[in-house]
């Protein structure tokens, strides 16, 4: 793998306060948080692919709205059919069991490719045919990482990709990419170590499409979402890694 499996440290964090400015919507019979600028940048869209926290989150959906005050519209579906982890969960919370659907002791359908590609395939199909956008960047944080790259593959309907603290994701996947790729990175990250940097740069390379790495010193797996911005240096590396996907879009996808 390019990245580990998810884990405990995937479902925690600190939330931030303020009030969302976009709007939850219907998008190919899926829940949609939908940010829209009051300037976009004509023929592109933004699709977030989030982490088991979900679309509801207020920091995902205020996340969503930056972009949008960048230009960028922007959505941010429910890839997990009204399932998403709760933050900060009890003690003892098995997220390996929740993706396979046997959270509680029950079998239920879980959240693995089978269940998450289409709601993706989905998403990118109603941006290009219904909204009549030409190319879509897709963000993606730490669950989301592995769908952004696996729809970064021809012919798989993202042009350009951002992914923060990425987990999951299979070296054949990331084989696999045809567009440029950007990756911010936490220093401490049991998900993505420095063994899977070194090896995911090293696969990038091969790829020969434009990718850039970024390392953020003092920050765990999931700081770009869920740092605890009343701290001076986490709020300063979560902002940076935003700034880092505007500026990257800004470039490769514009």
């Amino acid at each position: 793998m390019a990245s580990n499996p998810p884990a405990e440290c995937c479902t925690v964090g600190v939330r931030h306060e303020g009030e969302a400015k976009g709007k939850l919507e219907t998008i190919a019979g899926t829940e949609t948080y939908v940010a829209t600028p009051s300037k976009p940048h004509p023929d592109v869209a933004l699709l977030i692919i989030t982490d088991v926290i979900g679309h509801k989150m207020i920091n995902a959906q205020l996340i969503a709205d930056q972009f949008a005050e960048n230009g960028y519209f922007t959505i941010m579906p429910d890839v997990f059919h009204g399932d998403p982890v709760p933050m900060n969960r009890s003690e003892g919370f098995d997220i390996m069991k929740w993706l396979q659907g046997k959270a509680g002791g029950g079998e239920g359908e879980g959240h693995l490719p089978s269940r998450v590609d289409p709601v993706v395939k989905a998403a990118l199909k109603w941006l290009k045919e219904e909204k009549g956008v030409k190319r879509v960047g897709s963000v993606g944080y730490c669950f989301g990482a592995k769908y952004v790259v696996r729809h970064a593959a021809k012919d798989g309907g993202i042009d350009v990709g951002y992914v923060a603290h990425p987990s999951f994701v299979d070296e054949e996947e990331l084989q696999k990419l045809n567009g440029p790729l950007s990756i911010a990175a936490a220093e401490t990250d049991q998900i993505f170590p420095a063994e899977k940097r070194h090896k995911s740069e090293e696969i990038l390379k091969e790829t020969k499409q434009p990718y850039q790495i970024n390392l953020y010193s003092g920050v765990e797996h999931g700081f770009a979402v869920r740092a605890d911005i009343t701290k001076k240096d986490l709020r300063f590396a979560k902002e940076q890694a935003f700034y880092q996907a505007v500026q990257w879009f800004d470039q490769w996808l514009k």
